[in-house]
């Protein structure tokens, strides 16, 4: 039998007492609830219409006799508890139509300073009324780390439906302050102890006597459905994440002036001893500042000029540095092998096994393919050198990929396909979302030649992406780039699995986000809602990862201008853009205290002075750039401003939104018309911001198919800032007269 804790098992038991009676009952969307006094502890029961039940603990003091007073308010409930504890306030915002989820917020006003050295789950799966057994359930998501507190379950007996549960972590920033406790890991356990518990307070920091704090605030998104496959439960998965989405409080977002960051950017990138080595006469960037003991990177070349590249396409402008650049790749290729190498020939030598991945011949699965990838955008737009490249390693690229059945390891070595790590972890496989970037790589490789060859390689290694559900995430950048390929496929043959594809691949990037602002510590210094974790169990954000994301997911939209994009991606991947323009500048130490950097990183130093991002934003009780300031990073600027600026430099003005854009336009006169991305329950930020000395000239925006032009408001810099729909038309002109 299995065990559980006398928590559960007391709260299961007195909640299926016969004639148990609620102190308060009523009906909203279809689900019953109930809420019940178990002496110490006040339950509000969920009932589906199917039958099962699931309990939600309002509050809780341990052995106690709870005084309960409830009044009901619109659409919820207002709940006062005493308790010897203190004073409890429950706030309880019950389904609708306009707004479908489950809110209770619990604030306790402490009665003494109060130390929590164990708080039980909040959640207890009952079954039916008539059966005093456990339901049955599978936990298909849960926290990990610092990224979203949330539980995604399907109850599978009785088959009753499935629920999306998540904590707003952000309201908690009070008790992790005072208690110096990090909202890491408080959602979650293993079926059926299963929910939110406190933090223990293990460094005896207590409450304040007298304060009160947020003890949970907890939204929860039902579903009758029992998803059973892949697609169905992708799909679940997006939808209920979507509703709790529109539910919760979000953070508001501020304009920067990315024109400014970028130019101080390109000025350290370019100027800084420490970001650059030379080899044979090539200057090469470092991986990291002033990290002169790793030979030069191919993978950090090409992460730096495709960004560089994006700039100077969007200004018409010339940098001396990407020819610099351009003229050291050549060295990365392997005559004998046939393949562009990771590690610099010349220099290879150099390395001393510190690290599993730094021998000469070992090839970390991913970083085959990248470079390839990006020196296949070069070739499309162009490039001959980097075309050569490109071709002449595809076949050790395929090669490779059939070796291993589209199912790569860890690590190999590159001359003889030596296995060297095999899995992540034991029984966790491989870099599994690595198909999808091959497939990438193919898709490049058939529209430079139009050779079907290239075609047909990217759907055998994207049929290998099938079945690996919530665990195909293995770095989000390769994750983001699968979504994109894959979608291409769909598109190319109309195959439906290909878009459901896309979207698990999506959904794996969600599940690997912080939907809450780490208000505590260090964390009070930068915003940190909505950040991407780089790899499934990466305890801090990383710049590469995230701008190459952000990249990959306005390339995303672009290919399903024209498709039927499921609702919820659109809601999701607009608003983790808007959430990245506002937070990536925060990777520069110039922007955060110096207190709060790391004095000395893992890797080269870090110069708190110097425009070139850190690679590694922590959880607030850590210091950040522990890793070190990542010269590879230095795209981050670069991929934003070509996407939210159009420039129409002879009226002195430009157009910025915080959501990506159809119809997009670099350059614009004097009139513009181009539709958002995202959804229409949600809001962006449109600027008009001045580029000249004058005052800007007089500006009309609208929304297409209204006749009343919105009204902008006046802030710094003389700019002008408007609050726009999602998913709007608009349309903008200017008076050059003026």
């Amino acid at each position: 039998m299995k065990p559980y804790s006398p928590w559960l098992l007391n709260t299961n038991a007195m909640l299926n007492e016969a004639g148990k009676k609620p102190l308060y009952e009523t009906t909203a969307n279809g689900y019953r609830f109930g809420v019940y006094d178990l002496a110490d502890s006040c339950w509000l029961v969920a009932n589906w219409p199917g039958g099962s039940r699931i309990a939600f603990r309002l509050a809780y003091s341990p052995n106690d006799q709870l005084d309960i007073n409830i009044n009901e308010k619109q659409n919820g409930l207002v709940i006062q508890i005493s308790s010897m504890i203190g004073k409890y306030e429950v706030t309880v915002e019950l389904p609708n139509e306009t707004c479908p989820v489950l809110r209770y917020t619990t604030t306790l006003t402490t009665a003494a300073p109060l130390l929590f050295p164990f708080w039980p789950r909040d959640i207890v799966p009952l079954g039916t009324s008539s059966n005093d057994l456990l339901a049955e359930g599978e936990i298909l998501v849960k926290q990990v780390g610092t990224r979203s507190g949330q539980l995604y379950i399907k109850l599978t007996r009785p088959k009753a439906g499935s629920f999306l549960y998540l904590q707003n972590l952000t309201a908690l920033a009070d008790y992790n302050e005072a208690t110096e406790t990090s909202a890491a890991e408080t959602v979650g356990g293993e079926w059926p102890e299963v929910g939110f518990a406190l933090p223990p307070t293990v460094k005896n920091k207590p409450l304040e006597a007298g304060k009160s704090y947020v003890l949970s605030d907890a939204i929860v998104a039902f579903s009758e459905e029992v998803a059973a496959e892949e697609v169905a439960m992708t799909k679940q998965y997006l939808d209920l994440l979507a509703a709790v989405y529109l539910a919760m409080p979000k953070p508001a977002t501020n304009y920067k002036h990315w024109p400014d960051i970028l130019q101080k950017g390109l000025t350290d990138l370019i100027d800084s001893p420490g970001c650059w080595s030379q080899v044979d006469g090539n200057h090469y960037f470092n991986a990291y500042v002033c990290d002169y003991a790793t030979p030069p990177e191919i993978m950090v070349q090409l992460a730096v000029l495709l960004p560089l590249l994006d700039y100077v396409e969007w200004n018409d402008a010339q940098l001396m540095v990407m020819k610099k650049i351009k003229d050291g790749l050549p060295a990365f290729y392997d005559e004998k092998l046939k393949t562009i190498v990771r590690w610099h020939p010349k220099l290879a030598d150099k390395l001393k096994g510190e690290e599993e991945q730094k021998e000469p011949m070992t090839m970390d699965s991913w970083y085959l393919h990248h470079p390839l990838l990006n020196l296949s955008r070069l070739a499309l737009k162009g490039d001959e050198a980097a075309k050569k490249l490109f071709l002449d390693s595809l076949d050790f690229s395929i090669k490779v990929a059939h070796h291993f059945n589209y199912q790569w390891p860890v690590f190999y070595k590159l001359d003889t396909l030596e296995v060297l790590k095999a899995e992540t972890q034991p029984g966790k496989g491989g870099e599994k979302d690595v198909p999808g970037l091959y497939a990438h790589v193919m898709l490049q490789a058939w529209e430079l030649t139009g050779e079907k060859r290239y075609l047909a390689e990217a759907e055998k290694s994207a049929q290998k992406l099938i079945g690996l559900g919530f665990e195909l995430f293995y770095q989000a950048n390769n994750t983001a780039f699968s979504a994109g390929a894959i979608l291409r496929l769909y598109k190319v043959n109309k195959k439906e699995i290909y878009k459901d594809l896309s979207y698990l691949c999506l959904a794996n990037i969600f599940r690997n986000v912080r939907l809450w602002d780490c208000n505590y510590g260090y964390g009070k210094n930068f915003p940190s809602f909505f950040t991407l974790f780089p790899l499934n169990d990466a305890p801090y954000s990383a710049v590469y990862e995230e701008q190459e994301v952000f990249c990959a997911l306005h390339d995303y939209l672009r290919h399903a201008e024209d498709v039927d994009l499921h609702p919820s991606v659109r809601l999701l991947v607009a608003e983790y853009i808007r959430y990245l323009v506002d937070r990536a500048s925060y990777y520069y130490p110039t922007m955060l205290p110096k207190e709060m950097l790391q004095d000395k990183p893992k890797i080269g130093e870090v110069d708190p002075n110097l425009w070139i991002a850190l690679e590694d934003l922590q959880d607030g009780w850590e210091k950040s750039g522990q890793v070190g300031q990542e010269v590879y990073g230095a795209g981050n600027a670069f991929g934003i401003l070509p996407r939210h600026y159009m420039q129409a430099q002879d009226a002195g003005l430009m157009i910025y939104t915080d959501y990506p854009s159809y119809g997009f336009s670099a350059k614009v006169k004097q009139r513009v018309h181009f539709r958002l991305a995202g959804d229409g329950r949600l809001n962006c930020h449109l600027m008009i911001v001045k580029t000249g000395p004058a005052k800007l000239p007089e500006v009309v925006v609208t929304l297409k198919g209204n006749k009343e032009p919105l009204s902008g408001k006046k802030v710094a810099n003389g700019n002008l800032e408007y609050e726009v729909p999602g998913n709007a038309e608009l349309i903008i002109h200017w008076n050059h007269g003026k």
